[in-house]
């Protein structure tokens, strides 16, 4: 018994490449909307606690996203509750 991968190990291995280069170009072009859209919310006010809440991103993400769009931190202090126009 040879310890040779057969052709259909390979044909396995090659095709479950293709699905994953495929899904890695939709995973990061959804990363890229979503990052769109937490920039979106942040310049429209929404505070970052709650973007955090409603994103995939940590704290932590959503505030170097912020800066790499040149939104400034929110001021010191309480907060207060954006609402809905």
């Amino acid at each position: 018994m040879s310890d040779e991968p057969t052709g259909d190990v390979r044909d396995e291995l090659t095709a479950a490449t293709k699905r994953y280069r495929r899904t890695e170009t939709a995973h990061e072009q959804a990363r890229q909307e979503a990052i769109a859209a937490v920039v979106a919310a942040l310049r429209a006010g929404v505070p970052p606690t709650e973007v955090e809440r409603l994103s995939p991103f940590t704290g932590a993400y959503i505030r170097k996203v912020a800066r790499d769009h040149g939104i400034p931190p929110a001021p010191p202090g309480p907060k207060r509750p954006v609402t809905a126009s």
